[in-house]
């Protein structure tokens, strides 16, 4: 090594070579590549692609050119740097589901939301959109800066004037060396009305702001959910938000549904998408889909979901927000550069540095123009001067032998400057008319008014807020638009909450073979005391109702089994169904173990009270108390829930509180009432005590929770017959004992069927064993004693038996008979007065349990 070669080696720490060279090269990411600036909302790369186009004279009312034209003034000119990423970035600001506002007029193959990619460069051809000339419009009146090119050949805009707020409107994507932003685009008419509301008041809150910007309007359409994840957005700079795609659902003629998406969420691949919902399908990740198509076309996107018809739409739709990308996030990250430094922005400083630069271009074009008009107003006070001597002027002219003395002559005779003079020298003849000096005198006195108003809107603050006012509501009358994305901001974005199901009252109906279903209360109608009533579920012969409750979409359902087994499921979760529709089986919902079958089940609405209880009632009279907390946590396969003696199955579970009585009624007639508190919680899997002593072949048919003194406790037989009776009559007892009569039992009346607490406000639903239903407002029955007989309730056909019953929350729904009982005396003999006349007449009953009719009461 020679001493030249040595003097030439540096010796240097590595560690710090490498720092400083990693941060040079992150530092020309971020400024020069991958941010945008927070004044016009454009990289580098794409304010390079239209101020490249504005040079070229593609304006929007130009021809097309081809876009390798575009592409090679970019890349020659201003961006040394591959010609894919010019023309990608070119093809991205021409596609209308990436830019809510296009800033490229795209003629050819630009790609699809199917995730096509553009035409080569030289086969598509471009020019600027309407709204891309605002963005560098008077860019020529030195309102903005411009720097040398990349070899210093050119130059260029460091920024571009942006009559709008474009990194709102259009948002921007990117990532850098360290950080990344991730603005979404905004709805314009939104934008430009918040960013006068801060004009007009600097100290607007983000959320009165927000009062106008109502939240991100993606190209695409779709639904914006998250309020929580927008006001950080909005107020830190940083939040998550979700986008979920826009359908219906159809009920097509088969009693199948189908779902139709029309919108996607934005930066969805639909080809994907289709695919994955095909995946999910056939994966039996999502049971039900039976056909999948996509019958998109230029009208607009059409994504149809078939469904099997047992299954529920609403459920396999939250099914395929979970699974699949029609429901994505969105991860709101508002980095721009501010100062040619990266910022983290929140909306209020993203308006404020948008007003303050436009401040910015107003004063310089404003300077510009003064200047230009000084410039124009020199010139016609020399012309005006000229005129005033127009004769001796043209003879001083005349007499001079070079264009250059008789300039000389006119500034040392009339005081001209050199632009005057000049300008004298090059005056046509033409202008010397009366009716040109007229023009001339006009102009100069309309540049003198301009330039007070110029010199003013220099000197005033206001004027420039209100020319930014002027001309970004004229910006908004010209280009706004109705939204594309619906705001739906106070839903929750867990995919596992009600997002699409509304809360609403629903009947849940189990039949005896295991088919469940849910529907809307009003889907029984009314009927009077006495009526056959009407088909409300469509069975098999050896199929009948056997469990029916009112419940909402958004309970929980706790499922008890004759195991004593217990699953949850939601409301909403369970199958759909109409008033005469079969249903789904619950094997299809529950894992049952073989011969397990469904016992009793309740809703509750949440478990977060520690001294709730549910209260269980066995057939055999065993009863038992356990926190309902203990029951929150419930496998698929379900948990044990009360173990079971041999020979008895469950019966009932009803939530109960501290203050309540418990009464139960046997088949047999009788009935025994006692407090709560008489039994102490035990644990989950626990046996339970005894409740009730029943008789040789009773068993336990119902039970009632008292809570309120003016309840009444309603009682209904196999037969038909039932009656009300105050809560009152039914004295309470220990635990343990046999009870007291509730109905005589007889022949005519059949067993007890049902007992249950009541009230005036509510109707009755009563279900027989073939599936046949009746509505009846509580009201109508009649009221007894404890010891009575009742009234009959509903006359069964064909050997019905009352199946189950259920109480609902009265509806005021217009009264249908059908068939009433319609007798005459002619039809009736008279032997068999006194059993017609026990239908609507209370029956007394003597203590040897004789039934006594008085001869008034028969008449």
């Amino acid at each position: 090594m020679d001493n030249n070669t040595h003097d030439k080696i540096k010796k240097i720490n590595i560690s710090n070579e490498m720092k400083n060279s990693f941060l040079n090269y992150a530092m020309s990411v971020i400024v020069s590549r991958a941010l945008p600036d927070v004044r016009d909302g454009l990289k580098p790369v794409q304010r390079r692609i239209l101020y490249a186009m504005n040079e070229l004279g593609m304006q929007a009312d130009k021809p097309y050119k081809k876009s390798a034209r575009i592409v090679g003034e970019v890349m020659g000119k201003y961006h040394p740097h591959g010609d894919s990423s010019i023309y990608d970035a070119m093809v991205r600001m021409a596609q209308p589901f990436s830019y809510r506002k296009m800033l490229i007029d795209g003629h050819g193959n630009f790609g699809s939301v199917d995730g096509d990619g553009a035409a080569a460069m030289r086969y598509t051809e471009a020019r600027m959109s309407k709204i891309a000339g605002e963005l560098v419009k008077e860019i020529d009146k030195n309102t903005v800066d411009f720097v040398d090119n990349y070899d210093g050949s050119e130059q260029e805009p460091s920024v571009l004037p942006a009559r709008y707020p474009n990194l709102l409107v259009n948002g921007s994507t990117g990532i850098a060396v360290g950080m990344a932003t991730n603005i979404p685009p905004h709805n314009l008419g939104e934008v430009i009305e918040a960013t006068l509301a801060y004009i007009e008041n600097n100290d607007i809150t983000i959320l009165e702001l927000m009062n106008y910007i109502k939240g991100p309007d993606f190209p695409t359409g779709g639904q914006v959910l998250g309020i929580s994840g927008l006001r950080n957005a909005y107020e830190n700079g940083r939040g998550i938000i979700a986008i979920r795609s826009k359908q219906q659902i159809n009920k097509l003629k088969n009693d199948k549904y189908e779902i139709v998406i029309t919108e996607i969420p934005y930066q969805v691949n639909k080809t994907t998408l289709i695919e994955r919902i095909a995946e999910v399908a056939k994966e039996k990740i999502i049971d039900g889909v039976t056909d999948l198509r996509d019958e998109s076309n230029r009208k607009g996107m059409k994504i149809v979901i078939e469904l099997r018809k047992d299954v529920n739409p609403e459920v396999t739709l939250n099914n395929l927000y979970k699974h699949t990308q029609l429901q994505t996030s969105f991860g709101i990250n508002m980095i721009a550069l501010v100062d040619g430094r990266p910022q983290m922005l929140n909306l209020k400083s993203a308006l404020s540095n948008y007003v303050k630069h436009q401040v910015e271009v107003i004063q310089r074009r404003t300077q510009f123009d003064l200047e230009k008009a000084q410039a124009r107003m020199h010139i016609l006070e020399g012309l005006v001067k000229a005129l005033n001597d127009v004769d001796n002027c043209i003879e001083l002219i005349k007499t001079s032998q070079t264009r250059e003395i008789a300039r000389q002559r006119l500034i040392e005779t009339y005081d001209f400057s050199d632009i005057q003079a000049r300008s004298i020298l090059e005056m046509q003849l033409q202008r010397l008319t009366g009716l040109e000096i007229e023009r001339i005198v006009e102009e100069s006195d309309n540049l003198k008014l301009k330039i007070t108003d110029l010199n003013e809107i220099l000197a005033s603050d206001s004027k420039k807020y209100d020319i930014i006012k002027t001309e970004l509501s004229e910006i908004k009358d010209k280009y706004a638009s109705d939204r594309q994305s619906e705001m739906n901001l106070y839903e929750d974005l867990d995919i596992d909450n009600e997002d699409l199901i509304p809360i609403e009252d629903i009947m849940v109906t189990i039949t005896n073979n295991g088919y469940i279903k849910r529907m809307s209360v009003s889907e029984y109608e009314v009927q009077n005391r006495g009526g056959v009533g009407r088909s409300g579920i469509k069975i098999h012969e050896d199929d009948y109702v056997e469990h029916i409750q009112m419940t909402s979409t958004h309970d929980f359902h706790l499922f008890f089994t004759n195991f004593g087994r217990v699953f949850k499921l939601k409301g909403y979760k369970l199958p759909s169904g109409s008033r005469i529709s079969k249903g789904l089986p619950i094997v299809n919902l529950l894992n049952f173990l073989d011969g397990e079958k469904l016992a009793s089940f309740t809703s509750v609405k949440n478990f977060d009270d520690e001294n709730a209880c549910l209260f269980f009632v066995t057939k055999n009279g065993i009863i038992k108390k356990t926190a309902i907390n203990a029951y929150q946590n419930i496998r698929a396969n379900g948990i044990n829930a009360i173990t079971l003696k041999e020979g008895d199955e469950l019966l009932s579970v009803m939530p109960i509180t501290d203050t309540d009585d418990i009464i139960l009624g046997a088949s047999g007639g009788k009935s025994i009432r006692f407090n709560q508190a008489d039994i102490r919680p035990i644990g989950r899997t626990a046996s339970g005590v005894i409740g009730m002593r029943l008789d040789e072949g009773d068993f336990i048919v119902g039970s009632a929770i008292v809570s309120d003194p003016e309840q009444e406790i309603l009682v209904i037989t196999e037969n038909g017959f039932g009656k009300r009776t105050s809560a009152t009559e039914y004295r309470a007892q220990q635990r343990g004992g046999k009870g007291l009569k509730t109905l005589s039992v007889t022949d005519k009346k059949g067993n007890l069927a049902t007992l249950r607490t009541v009230n005036e406000e509510q109707d009755l639903i009563v279900v027989t064993d073939k599936g046949i239903t009746i509505r009846i407002h509580i009201k109508n029955i009649s009221t007894s004693g404890r010891a009575t007989q009742g009234s009959k309730i509903i006359n069964l056909r064909n050997d019905q038996k009352v199946s189950t019953v259920a109480i609902v929350n009265h509806q005021e729904i217009e009264e249908e008979i059908v068939d009433p009982i319609t007798v005459t005396q002619e039809e009736i003999p008279i032997e068999n007065a006194v059993k017609i006349a026990e239908v609507n007449l209370d029956v007394e009953e003597t203590e040897d349990n004789q039934e006594v009719i008085t001869k008034e009461e028969l008449l």
